[in-house]
């Protein structure tokens, strides 16, 4: 069992329960969901099996929580971010890169592979949280329409498309450009070289995959990349 580090015992299961949740996140990472058991969870965490089964019944209650716990943070982190942006294009923008790297970082199953692993009860719930990201993506998009950058559509429809044009780029973003998974970290020259090529082709990927979204919402540029309205004189090629 792990040493007592925390002041009280209410701190000490928070700690616990955040070093779960890590171990489990990087071993989804690692390993994918397939095949992984609440022993390997405590193992990585470094707590007894029986630590972890106090806190989440079964996997799907871990899977759960984890899903949970990320979202929130990731749509609070984001929040702050957005905020300190006024154009809602460059809002757009910064919402599709968040996502994408979010989303490969997480390696969490796609929803129909969640549905498929949870209970309709754990998969609604996790889906009413998700559902906190749509109404902030259709903010920006609303934002968007008023202000004239972007033309006047259905945003609950258009965010449902950004947002699988985002599962299917996440997807593709954590293969190499040869479709083989990313090299771990490097222990020589060749293999730093090797791995600066492979985070070259990704943030390559992923500038892509924002100026497609932003282009495929109506956004226009002018000359020098920068957002315009849609009365002004406007750039439409894809940034190289």
């Amino acid at each position: 069992m792990p040493r007592i580090t925390a002041a009280t015992n209410a701190a000490q299961r928070a700690e616990t329960q955040r070093r779960i949740l890590t171990a489990f996140g990087e071993l989804l990472f690692t390993h994918g969901l397939p095949g992984l058991t609440m022993t390997d969870v405590a193992r990585h965490a470094g707590v007894g099996r029986t630590a972890v089964y106090n806190y989440y019944a079964d996997m799907e209650q871990l899977l759960i929580a984890y899903a949970l716990d990320e979202t929130e943070r990731f749509i609070v982190d984001l929040r702050d971010s957005l905020a300190a942006l006024e154009n809602p294009v460059d809002r757009l923008a910064l919402y599709v890169r968040a996502q994408v790297e979010d989303l490969s970082r997480r390696h969490l199953p796609p929803g129909p592979a969640m549905a498929a692993v949870l209970s309709p009860g754990s998969f609604a719930k996790l889906a009413d949280h998700v559902g906190d990201l749509n109404v902030l993506l259709q903010d920006i998009l609303q934002d968007g329409v008023e202000q004239g950058y972007l033309p006047d559509t259905d945003v609950a429809q258009l965010a449902r498309l950004i947002h699988g044009t985002l599962s299917a780029s996440a997807a593709r973003r954590n293969r190499t450009p040869d479709g083989g998974t990313p090299p771990p970290p490097p222990a020589s020259d060749v293999e730093l070289h090797t791995a600066v090529e492979v985070h070259t082709a990704i943030e390559l990927h992923t500038a892509q995959t924002v100026r497609f979204i932003q282009l495929g919402a109506g956004a226009r540029f002018d000359d020098a990349g920068k957002p315009v309205r849609l009365d002004s004189p406007a750039h439409d090629a894809l940034a190289s």
